[in-house]
């Protein structure tokens, strides 16, 4: 009864995946330009989405910091577009500063394939660099997330500092074509959906191997109990310090994506409250779960389009209303609000059984990483 559950559950979860994303690449076929890249700019969230839950919800490492992360992606992304527009000379912002040569660390981002590449390396390798002086001397818990905190407002302020070389407050903006075609087209708009819609495939691919793995078991495992993995002879420190630079990586992804989609990147964008946003988006949808961290990033910011633009007023009530109900009512997040209400249904209808998600804690544990 178990196993054809379980075949049952597995076959349902494929076709669930299937007609999701189906509908995403059918997307330009049924929504406006506008909606398009309204979806298109949440994908790049959920992107960093599914980096937060593996760090947080499988390891149980909380960062605030991860807005950087995001930032550091976007300005690499950014400074490829900006040499692009300039078509050869120094960027506007430059010139106004007094500027007369190229700096020697825009000099890599000429080149797009130069450009992805620290997008993805930068950040990762400054989430390795912090992991491995924090997690080596085992500072962990609010430790830890006042240290990514302090993160987020040195490398703000630095950016925000130097007018000269990240265009300051203003940031960078401008874009008008990739590799050579127009930015705003309607074709390279639904390549670039399109390619979004890939990369979140990808890095949900990569998440769902890496937490279904062993590694993924020690991660659970040093969430639950750091102490315990010690003595069987793992270092933790290790796994969080891989765990962070893979989530530092997805976050510089999601910057890139979000800065072609957008058009602009600036030190607000990385700032404090963008980085509490991301762990809201993981919460809400139910950390520990990366379909939930999906769901979280869509629900959210499509209710806080959709409040936006009905009551521009006082949106921002009724979405930190919503905050505090799913916080207070729903402390597993959306996803175990539906796991509850089906293990409820098949009760009622007599086909529950012992085995079934939501019948004993441990079972419960062990579906989390749908």
């Amino acid at each position: 009864m178990t196993g054809l559950w379980s075949d049952r559950k597995r076959l349902w979860l494929m076709l669930g995946y299937a007609a999701a994303a189906a509908a995403l690449f059918a997307a330009p076929l049924y929504l406006s330009d506008f909606r398009l890249n309204l979806l298109a700019k949440f994908l790049a969230f959920a992107i960093v989405a599914l980096g937060l839950d593996l760090l947080w919800g499988y390891t149980g490492v909380l960062s605030l910091g991860h807005g950087v992360f995001f930032g550091l992606g976007a300005y690499a992304m950014g400074m490829h577009l900006k040499l692009a527009a300039s078509g050869g000379r120094l960027p506007d912002f430059m010139d106004w500063s007094g500027l007369t040569n190229l700096p020697w660390f825009w000099q890599p981002f000429k080149s797009f394939p130069a450009a992805v590449l620290l997008g993805l390396l930068i950040p990762s390798l400054l989430a390795l660099f912090l992991g491995f002086f924090t997690f080596r001397n085992r500072i962990k818990g609010v430790y830890f997330t006042i240290l990514t905190q302090a993160l987020v407002i040195i490398v703000t302020t630095l950016f925000i500092g130097q007018q000269a070389y990240t265009g300051g407050t203003n940031g960078l903006t401008g874009f008008t074509k990739l590799l050579n075609h127009p930015l705003r087209s309607d074709g390279m708009k639904i390549a670039l959906y399109l390619s979004t819609v890939i990369a979140l495939i990808v890095a949900y691919a990569l998440c769902r191997y890496l937490t279904k793995s062993r590694m993924g078991k020690v991660l659970r495992a040093i969430r639950d109990g750091e102490n315990r993995v010690r003595f069987l002879g793992y270092d933790p420190a290790t796994y969080q310090m891989a765990t962070f630079a893979v989530s530092g990586a997805l976050a510089g992804l999601a910057g890139m994506l979000f800065v072609l989609h957008v058009g602009i990147i600036s030190p607000s964008m990385m700032g404090i409250v963008p980085s509490i946003e991301m762990i809201l988006w993981v919460a809400i949808g139910g950390r520990g779960t990366l379909v939930g961290a999906l769901i979280g990033v869509l629900a959210l910011n499509y209710a806080k389009s959709g409040l936006s633009e009905a009551y521009p007023e006082i949106w921002t009530i009724f979405l930190g209303a919503l905050f505090i109900v799913v916080t207070v009512f729903l402390p597993g997040g959306i996803v175990d609000l539906i796991r509850k209400g089906t293990a409820s249904v098949r009760k009622k209808t007599g086909r529950g059984n012992e085995h079934e998600p939501g019948a004993h804690p441990v079972l419960r544990g062990s579906n989390r990483s749908v």
